[in-house]
């Protein structure tokens, strides 16, 4: 369902959202709202606008949403707002009047850095697809012939205009991020104190 005036979330405030989930979701799933620029959705966790500014459609990470087919457990949903009139056709897909754009793709990746390494998950091909990916998987995705075909990401375009395969693209993309997830530096701590885990510094998504 389409909401108004979402709130936008931080990186830093993303974090402690995903932190607080920890050993509830096991995967993370990509797609897009096929609308337009400026319109968020409540079916998923986390809305991307054109500019990259991520906005939170959920109470928890937790929450379950309507995002995958038979794949809303454990799992959370991740969309761009975009995809308005894309199509695919033998050959190349086309994104519409509204295809997704470079800072919405590098907000999107840097989304499944922090929430993998919150939660401590590989970022690989089983616990982070694009829901393109997971639909030709679960036999509703391109080339089924399926009347509900979803393709949602299944290719994107880079900065200089070239094709790539969205969720090999999109995992690169945030395993190149999480790199520079690190601990905060602590000051020395007093002699028998309790050790705890440093906390990440996270980017601001708009860098």
């Amino acid at each position: 369902m389409q909401v108004t005036n979402p709130p936008s979330i931080t990186s830093q405030e993303l974090l402690l959202l995903a932190q607080q989930a920890q050993g509830q979701i096991h995967h993370l799933y990509l797609h897009w709202t096929a609308g337009r620029y400026h319109q968020y959705f409540d079916d998923y966790h986390l809305n991307v606008d054109e500019d990259g500014q991520v906005y939170r459609t959920c109470d928890s990470l937790t929450q379950r949403k309507a995002h995958t087919y038979k794949r809303n457990s454990g799992s959370v949903g991740i969309a761009l707002c975009c995809g308005l009139d894309a199509s695919w056709n033998a050959t190349l897909p086309s994104f519409g009047t509204t295809p997704p754009t470079a800072k919405q793709l590098q907000s999107m990746a840097w989304i499944v850095a922090i929430i993998c390494s919150a939660l401590g998950l590989p970022i690989n091909s089983d616990t982070v697809m694009t829901h393109g990916e997971a639909a030709y998987r679960d036999g509703y995705g391109p080339g089924s012939g399926d009347p509900e075909t979803r393709w949602d990401l299944f290719w994107v375009r880079d900065e200089l205009g070239q094709f790539h395969q969205g969720g090999v693209f999109l995992r690169e993309l945030a395993r190149q991020f999480s790199t520079r997830l690190v601990p905060t530096k602590r000051s020395s701590a007093p002699q028998n104190a309790p050790t705890q885990e440093a906390p990440l510094q996270v980017p601001l998504f708009m860098e």
